[in-house]
């Protein structure tokens, strides 16, 4: 019988749920991980190799040698830190603002800023690839720095304005009373006591920049092509390499991985833990 207390009633209520939605949620980059390890000519043929001895990095091989790839995901690492500087810098400033400030309007423009992330960004690619086009910036790094921070600034603010609330407002004070002026007491004070929001809001900005492709594939070209793009072009008009295009999509899955790892470990420590003492 399964009482209330019982380990059972916790395995089906929790961890079998749990593992339900890891499974789902992780499966398909399994499975795409393993075709990447089959023999090229067997995918097709015979499927996916679930046998360790049967696994090869032949398509790695290729995707290394053979292709640009390792060129192109220099350009998206490019982009993707040039987008966390623009971003962090406008996200920081502005939240700072939102956060030490009462003035008309400011719940207004808090809530557009959220609205424009309802919006889909195609809304965004005509205008700016117009203006990129006038100003002479198409198929540049600049332009995709710009279009990116675009779309990652305004959540950004929202989650840096966050971070700021907790710091108590007195830190500021006395910062100023010691002679600091205001933004000496952003830059002495408060950012040191926001890394861990530093950190993950850059780690937002760095995975939505990385695995952009929309404005890639615009506002980007021959000179400019970024790792998104270019697994992209990895599916021919008559064939379909997926060895190559899943081997692509692993190693383009890895940094964004990691930092999401890394951003979960930030989040969960206090902000201002030891910044007041009694």
């Amino acid at each position: 019988m399964v009482t209330r207390n019982s380990p059972w009633r916790r395995v089906a209520l929790v961890h079998l749920p749990m593992l339900l939605i890891a499974v789902f949620a992780l499966g398909p980059y399994l499975w795409m991980a393993l075709t990447s390890l089959t023999p090229p000519d067997e995918i097709v043929g015979r499927g996916v190799a679930t046998d360790p001895w049967a696994w090869t990095t032949a398509s790695y091989e290729r995707l290394f040698g053979h292709t640009s790839f390792l060129i192109n995901m220099g350009h998206s690492l490019i982009v993707a830190l040039g987008t966390v500087a623009v971003g962090l810098s406008l996200s920081v400033t502005a939240a700072y603002a939102f956060s030490r400030f009462r003035f008309a309007g400011r719940r207004l423009l808090m809530i557009q800023f959220l609205v424009i992330n309802m919006f889909p960004i195609i809304l965004l690619v005509l205008p700016l690839f117009v203006l990129m086009r006038r100003l002479g910036l198409l198929d540049t790094h600049i332009a995709l720095i710009i279009a990116n921070a675009t779309v990652a600034i305004p959540f950004a603010i929202w989650m840096m304005t966050s971070y700021i609330d907790a710091i108590p407002k007195s830190l500021d004070e006395a910062a100023m009373t010691d002679g600091c002026s205001r933004l000496g007491a952003l830059w002495r004070v408060i950012l040191p006591l926001c890394v861990p929001g530093l950190v993950a809001t850059g780690i937002y900005i760095f995975i939505t920049a990385w695995n952009e492709y929309l404005y890639a594939l615009t506002l980007g070209g021959r000179s400019v092509r970024t790792m998104t793009v270019a697994i992209q072009t990895l599916i021919g008009e008559y064939q379909i390499e997926w060895g190559l295009l899943t081997a692509g999509g692993v190693v383009g899955a890895l940094p964004a991985t990691l930092l999401f790892l890394l951003v979960q470990k930030r989040l969960i420590g206090g902000l201002t833990q030891g910044a007041v003492k009694g």
